[in-house]
C-alpha cells in the first residue's frame, strides 16, 4: 500500500461554517425568469462523478451498504484528481437561531457539486426534495442523487439543479 497523499477531506464544523457563509443561498440569489445554465466546469465535474459511480457499480454491483459505496466512490474520485469532502456538516439558520451540525451532506466534490448517496430499493420524491434542500442550504447549484441498489446504475442517477 502506498502513502499517496489523498485529496479526500473532512471539513471541521468551523471550516464548513466558513465555506457555507461565503455562498449565496437561493433566497439571497437574484431570481430570474430563465434559470442560468450550468457552467461547463460543473458539467465536467459531474461527468467525472457519474463515470466514477459507473466504475464502482460495475465492480461491486448492488446490495451493499451506502457507506461502502461512499468510500469506494471517494477513492475513485480521488484517483481522478478531484477534491472530495465527505460527511460535510451543514449549518441551518432559522428565525435567529443557528444549528451548527443540523445535517450532513454525503459528498461535496471540488467545493461545487453536491452528491447524495443511497442504497435503497427505489428512490422516492423525498430523496430528490432532500437534495434540493441541501442545494439551497449549501448554495451549490448542481447535485447528483445516486442510488447504488439498482441493476443498472444509469437507472439510479438523478441530476438536480437549483
Amino acid at each position: 500500500m502506498t502513502n499517496r497523499k489523498s485529496s479526500e477531506q473532512h471539513m471541521t464544523a468551523r471550516e464548513a461554517q466558513e465555506f457555507f457563509s461565503t455562498r449565496k443561498t437561493s433566497d439571497e440569489a437574484a431570481v430570474a425568469d430563465e434559470p442560468k445554465p450550468i457552467a461547463d466546469e460543473l458539467n465536467r465535474i459531474s461527468g467525472h462523478i457519474v463515470d466514477a459511480a459507473y466504475a464502482v457499480h460495475s465492480h461491486l454491483g448492488p446490495g451493499l451498504l451506502e457507506s461502502v459505496y461512499e468510500v469506494c466512490l471517494v477513492h475513485e474520485l480521488t484517483k481522478r484528481g478531484l477534491a472530495v469532502a465527505r460527511q460535510v456538516d451543514v449549518p441551518v439558520e432559522y428565525d435567529g437561531i443557528k444549528i451548527d451540525s443540523a445535517l450532513r451532506v454525503d459528498l461535496i466534490v471540488e467545493k461545487s457539486v453536491l452528491v447524495e448517496l443511497k442504497a435503497v430499493e427505489s428512490l422516492l420524491a423525498v430523496h430528490a426534495a432532500q437534495v434540493l434542500t441541501y442545494l439551497k442550504l449549501t448554495g451549490c447549484r448542481l447535485g447528483l442523487l445516486i442510488n447504488f441498489n439498482v441493476p443498472l446504475i444509469r437507472d439510479g442517477i438523478k441530476r438536480l439543479v437549483r
